[in-house]
């Protein structure tokens, strides 16, 4: 809030040049807010991707967890407005590594009631696996 106070003083000065950083800032914590609702909502589709190869099975609840959660993350990474997405494929994919860590810790509370630490569960799990399959059901129009 305060940037836009910030925004309206300057164009109410003229300065154009100050209002364009102002702006510039704002569009860059939209992007970090749009980032970080896209990694949370990839830690919840890693989980119960991992659960699924972890335990050779899957339930309703965690289909539908992972559908949810990709719906929410191409929502939230299409750009309304000016069209296109805020994170390319590429950055999908790194968001999706970032995520992982997370990801493990939780899976390993959940997986066989929580039979693994984080560590042992990396190694019944192939990672890469994981976020590509990720990655590709985010992709899926």
């Amino acid at each position: 809030m305060e940037e836009l106070l910030t925004l309206k003083a300057l164009l109410l000065k003229g300065d154009i040049a100050g209002s364009l950083a102002v702006v510039e800032e704002l569009e860059e914590i939209s992007r970090d807010d749009k980032i970080n609702n896209i990694i949370n909502y990839s830690i919840i589709l890693l989980l119960h991707l991992i659960k699924q190869q972890a335990e050779n099975r899957t339930t309703r609840s965690w289909d539908i967890s992972i559908r949810n959660s990709i719906r929410q993350i191409q929502r939230k990474n299409k750009r309304r407005k000016a069209g296109g997405y805020y994170l390319n494929s590429e950055d999908l994919a790194e968001g999706l590594e970032a995520a992982y860590p997370d990801a493990i810790d939780q899976a390993s509370l959940e997986v066989e009631e929580g039979r693994y630490q984080p560590e042992e569960l990396e190694k019944i799990v192939n990672k890469q696996e994981i976020i590509n399959r990720a990655l590709g059901l985010i992709l899926e129009d």
